[in-house]
């Protein structure tokens, strides 16, 4: 089963986009976490029946910054929630779907993650996500 877990939506400046989005959603972010391996700065608002990911490039040449220069600011991905990563990416490729990278990698938000590649989902970037349980 899957559920909308979060809208990844790129930004250029975090202070800006933070007041924005304090604003507009009536609350503050409620984690904010560097991703060292993708170069990224995360920003969560718990937007009750989803989250809001604010992402900002924190290197210069980071899948971000690019998105950004090609398309501007925007919404990056969908996020959906799986409770087995590993059976949802063999489901999804034996219907035919391409991904990005199918061995999940951890992500923000002790999340494991991948991502389907958007040729293959009428131009929408979809991850999937699990969330890591902690023993």
């Amino acid at each position: 089963m899957m559920r909308l877990e979060h809208i990844g939506i790129a930004i250029a400046n975090a202070q800006e986009a933070q007041t924005l989005f304090d604003r507009l959603l009536g609350k503050s972010v409620y984690q904010q976490e560097t991703v060292a391996s993708e170069k990224v700065t995360t920003y969560f608002y718990d937007a009750e029946t989803a989250k809001i990911e604010l992402l900002a490039a924190s290197d210069a040449g980071s899948v971000i910054d690019k998105f950004i220069s090609k398309r501007g600011e925007g919404v990056h991905h969908l996020a959906f929630e799986v409770d087995d990563i590993q059976a949802e990416i063999k489901r999804l490729k034996a219907e035919g779907f391409t991904f990005i990278n199918e061995n999940p990698k951890p992500g923000a938000d002790n999340k494991l993650i991948c991502f389907l590649h958007p040729k293959c989902t009428n131009g929408v970037l979809i991850e999937l996500c699990q969330s890591i349980v902690s023993s």
